[in-house]
């Protein structure tokens, strides 16, 4: 039997180990799943796929949003099948990827498409998300009503594979066409049937606009987020979440007006100390402040 006094001990040194492991102290719980954009570790990960999915496993995330994915070199010289290998292996999901679909919007080329739907399949994923516009393609209204044209026929290719077209945004999309601004007409002219939107609340933000008017102007079309803060000092960086200027409680209170279904902690800038660390630290506060 333990003394109270080997009890007590014991405790403090289990208290005190877990201090000393901020990496472990995002645990998931059954409310919702912390996901991952695994951009935030890009410096790592082309250098070690196995470790770093490994890392972010442990450090309590549950869903990863891949990028950089390409014809040639697949997810970081590893097919589709033996990535899904990997991430079953350490209990992860992957509901949405950034594909580069540029040649398809500029030309209608659907190779890219059509790689991005097979491996966003082999996945499991729910989402081909379009992560960004070639400033080329996106100078006048007019250029963005052809887009949405355009991502309305990729939603009709992605549906019939079972999967959803999603439109993830910076801040370039608020700024005025006119009477408007990209965006609006983006949400304007996408079929809600086909089209989804993944809204990164750190650009929404920087823009100046607010994401709860656009959850309640748009109800439902928000089915993902990226949610990353800003420096209190300099607006240009990133921090860790609940470090910055962003309010999350009431934008996380109301994630079903949004639709929400899926969410990523995504850091771009300024790491302190490093990137795992501090996505860990997003993820420890998002679990034990917003969900």
């Amino acid at each position: 039997m333990l003394s109270r006094r080997s009890f007590i001990l014991n405790s403090s040194m289990a208290a005190a180990a877990a201090l000393l492991v901020p990496s472990f102290a995002c645990m998931s719980n059954d409310k919702r799943a912390i996901g991952l954009q695994l951009y935030s570790l890009r410096d790592e990960l082309p250098k070690d796929v196995k470790g770093t999915i490994e890392k972010v496993a442990k450090a309590g995330f549950k869903e990863v949003e891949t990028y950089g994915f390409s014809i040639k070199d697949q997810f970081w010289g590893l097919s589709p099948e033996a990535f899904k290998k990997l991430l079953d292996a350490n209990g992860l999901t992957s509901p949405s990827g950034h594909y580069g679909l540029g040649t398809f919007l500029t030309d209608g080329n659907t190779d890219e498409l059509k790689a991005a739907i097979a491996a966003a399949k082999v996945l499991g994923s729910e989402y081909v998300t379009i992560p960004w516009l070639d400033e080329s393609i996106r100078k006048t209204a007019d250029d963005y009503k052809k887009i949405a044209l355009k991502i309305n026929e990729a939603g009709k290719l992605t549906k019939e594979a079972g999967i959803r077209i999603a439109y993830h945004n910076h801040n370039f999309e608020f700024d005025k066409q006119g009477d408007t601004t990209g965006y609006e007409i983006l949400l304007k002219n996408t079929d809600k049937n086909l089209v989804d939107f993944e809204l990164d609340l750190y650009w929404v933000a920087r823009s100046g606009n607010d994401p709860i008017k656009l959850f309640t102007e748009n109800p439902g079309r928000f089915t993902m987020w990226h949610v990353k803060d800003m420096d209190k000092t300099d607006p240009a960086l990133n921090a860790e979440v609940g470090t910055g200027s962003i309010d999350f409680k009431p934008i996380f209170a109301d994630a079903k007006l949004s639709g929400m279904k899926h969410f990523f902690v995504e850091h771009e800038t300024n790491y302190k100390p490093n990137p795992m660390e501090s996505v860990a630290a997003s993820c420890a506060y998002i679990q034990k402040n917003l969900i």
